[in-house]
């Protein structure tokens, strides 16, 4: 399993961060009707749950959005991934149905209300993951959405450069249907879903849509 890193201007600010890590062997497909329809429930929990305005109140949102104010960057206009989420349920616009591992993501993120990052484990350089924070200029391509300014994110960088943010993964190392291998990152800024609740659960649906083998999982709470 990769290792990960931490850097201090991250920790000032979220001193009792949590990274749940994952990783495993993976066969991906288009999304089965069994785990559309556990989205689809899950929506509907979040959408009796919670109205727009309150959202941002849930603790990993909170405090996802915290950390972005702390280091200059406006969550209201690069929305934390887990909120974008919820937020196009809540507005009745849904969810994209893409493949299995994506939304096996989507889902647990939903859920939990937490920014993960899912990233093809092949695609990934060297053995170290560090999330520090972006500068100015950094290239930066984002899934969907083409070049993103993550000046003031926090950012997962692997040798060659950032690959993941709680606003938006890459495109060099995004899933596809030719991924076999993952690596995911569940980001806890501070508690919701206990985190090894949240890995137990992804692991489970990862090995009953994407047919996991070799799953290994962790919690780094030190740095």
């Amino acid at each position: 399993m990769i290792n990960v890193k931490i850097e201090p201007r991250i920790l000032v600010v979220c001193p009792h961060i949590q990274i749940g890590l994952l990783s495993a062997d993976v066969v991906n497909c288009d999304t089965p009707d069994a785990l559309w329809q556990e989205i689809e429930d899950e929506a509907a929990k979040i959408a009796s749950a919670y109205q727009l305005l309150e959202i941002n109140q849930r603790p990993a949102i909170a405090a996802t959005r915290k950390l972005y104010k702390s280091l200059g960057k406006d969550p209201g206009r690069y929305r934390v991934s887990s909120e974008a989420l919820c937020r196009r349920i809540i507005r009745g616009l849904g969810l994209y149905r893409l493949t299995s591992l994506i939304d096996i993501v989507n889902l647990v993120s939903v859920k939990s209300g937490y920014a993960i990052s899912g990233l093809d484990a092949d695609k990934l350089v060297g053995d170290t993951l560090t999330m520090g924070v972006g500068e100015k200029d950094e290239k930066y391509c984002a899934i969907g959405r083409g070049y993103l300014n993550i000046e003031g994110l926090p950012v997962y960088r692997d040798s060659v450069g950032g690959v993941a943010t709680p606003t938006s993964d890459e495109e060099r190392t995004k899933f596809t249907i030719d991924t076999t291998r993952v690596q995911i990152n569940i980001n806890a800024f501070a508690p919701e879903m206990p985190v090894d609740d949240t890995l137990n659960w992804t692991a489970s649906l990862l090995e009953k849509y994407a047919q996991a083998t070799n799953i290994e999982t962790r919690i780094i709470t030190e740095f």
